[in-house]
């Protein structure tokens, strides 16, 4: 029974992120069996006190809220391993064990949960993906949700945001059964890489870009054709698959030889290109990996996002891999999701994506 004087609890969902003193939410109401976005907005604590950021919080309407968390990809390790042989009830304790040697931290402060590799029809030995995160980034954010009275059920991670956005397009395009690549990204720092099929995460990878791309000239191909001092790909890019399989991080020094490579009288332009290609190269070294792994998944496109430059992007790595690349333009499909116009449309998509969560799955 509900009493007169009582509030009605609102329906109305909240997905946030918090990540280097950065509050990013999608703030959304539902509608039919989906979601209907109201607002979305990027927060930085600054020069505030936790105290008086929340203030400002419940100040925008955002106090007391049904809550999403999706953490950042800085704030967890994403691994790959073999499936342990064990009941599942037993497989989170297993892969606790089995990923000792890969966190950079001890196993006691650590938060860990699993999914399941694709989509359950592949042949030969099962993986599992793994998710890793400090035990303190969790209890800060959740310090951030106690504070703010959010009601906190889910805890997400944007490999799989991106996944249930790529597949969102994918079912669009009527190719939801076939293998989709979604290159994505969010700030000035780092790319993600995933490739979906049947709704499902087959491949990740996290690809450092190199300091500044994102203020860099791009498409310079006029000058690669006349430079001597372009550096081989095999020289200095090296192969983070492991047995075959690429496993989630990479934490290759993104500036590499070829930063250098052009010299003191290379232009401003040369230097940009010849350092942007290192991004092509590893999206190349993924997406044959994935062609040599996953012969019976041919993969039917490519789809990616930088926010203003979207397009830029996909007509430049489009012409560098010899290849049609799209924009993963998920705003037709849910309503009011800001434009890749909008100043903030980088930090909010990925939470977007976890409004399209199914219920019950893990991550």
């Amino acid at each position: 029974m509900r009493w007169p004087w009582q509030r009605k609890s609102s329906a109305d969902l909240l997905v946030i992120s918090w990540s280097d003193q950065t509050l990013a939410y999608v703030l959304a109401r539902p509608v039919g069996k989906g979601y209907e976005i109201k607002r979305t907005g990027v927060e930085r604590q600054g020069s505030d006190n936790r105290d008086e950021l929340v203030r400002r919080l419940q100040a925008l309407g955002l106090k007391g809220l049904r809550t999403h968390i999706m953490l950042r990809p800085e704030q967890y390790q994403f691994l790959q391993i073999d499936a342990p042989a064990v009941p599942p009830e037993e497989l989170r304790s297993a892969a606790r064990y089995q990923i000792r040697e890969l966190v950079d931290v001890h196993l006691d402060d650590i938060t860990l949960d699993v999914m399941r590799l694709g989509d359950g029809q592949e042949k030969g030995q099962a993986h599992l993906f793994v998710v890793a995160a400090k035990s303190a980034v969790v209890r800060d954010a959740m310090e951030l949700a106690n504070a703010m009275q959010w009601d906190v059920s889910v805890i997400d991670v944007q490999e799989t945001a991106q996944r249930n956005l790529q597949s969102l397009v994918a079912q669009s395009e009527a190719r939801l059964d076939r293998a989709t690549a979604a290159l994505v990204l969010t700030d000035n720092k780092q790319a993600m890489l995933t490739i979906s099929a049947n709704e499902e995460l087959f491949y990740t990878r996290r690809l450092e870009l190199p300091e500044g791309f994102m203020a860099m000239t791009w498409g310079q191909s006029e000058m690669a054709e006349s430079s001597d001092s372009y550096t081989p790909v095999n020289e200095y890019v090296p192969d983070y698959s492991v047995g075959g399989v690429a496993y989630g991080n990479d934490y290759s020094d993104a500036r590499g030889p070829a930063a250098s490579a052009g010299g003191a009288g290379s232009s401003s332009a040369q230097a940009d290109y010849e350092r942007a290609q290192r991004l092509v190269v590893e999206v190349q070294r993924s997406l044959d990996l994935w062609d040599r792994s996953w012969t019976q998944l041919p993969l039917a496109g490519v789809r990616v996002f930088a926010g203003a430059r979207s397009q830029e992007l996909a007509d430049w790595l489009g012409r560098e891999i010899g290849q049609t690349v799209g924009v993963l333009n998920a705003a037709p499909l849910l309503k009011g999701l800001p434009a890749a116009e909008t100043a903030d449309a980088m930090y909010c998509l990925p939470l977007a994506g976890v409004l399209l969560r199914t219920d019950g799955r893990k991550l």
